[in-house]
């Protein structure tokens, strides 16, 4: 199994995407541990809940290890009970194109305004189409990680 991730992560020019999304799911997600060397996040996504770790990123910000299991969504609303404050709440919209999926995060709460997507690569320099509604490249800004987000929400930039 592997268990490192690589993706990009762009600002969203407009809501577009959405007319051309295939799937969407209402995400609740806080950190039991967020400092720059490993986060540790505990999500519910609809009604499945998961504990998520993932390591630093590389000097480029677009890989790191990513390890996630599910677990049970009591389990998953207990452990939001005891994370560290500022749990995030979001749409994530799943948009197709070609042979990738991008990922679009519509934040509410405290980064409402906010829009970010993802898209994940098999490497580094792997080719891309962007859609038009994708806007600035974001990747590796440490501000727009949802660890970051849940202590220094949009609303406060």
């Amino acid at each position: 199994m592997n268990y490192t991730e690589i993706e990009r992560k762009f600002l969203v020019n407009n809501l577009s995407f959405i007319k051309t999304s295939y799937d969407s799911n209402r995400i609740e997600q806080g950190y039991l541990n967020s400092n720059k060397d490993r986060a540790v996040r505990v999500r519910i996504k609809n009604n499945k809940g998961f504990l998520t770790i993932k390591g630093a990123s590389n000097e480029s910000g677009t890989t790191r290890f990513e390890w996630e299991k599910e677990i049970l969504v009591t389990e998953a609303t207990q452990l939001l009970a005891i994370c560290e404050p500022g749990v995030i709440s979001k749409t994530r919209y799943l948009v197709k194109l070609n042979q990738h999926t991008f990922e679009v995060d519509v934040f509410d709460g405290d980064n409402k305004g906010l829009i970010v997507a993802e898209v994940e690569l098999t490497s580094e320099n792997e080719v891309f189409e962007k859609p038009d509604w994708l806007g600035k490249e974001v990747t590796g800004e440490v501000k727009y990680y949802n660890s970051q987000l849940s202590k220094n929400p949009y609303k406060n930039w």
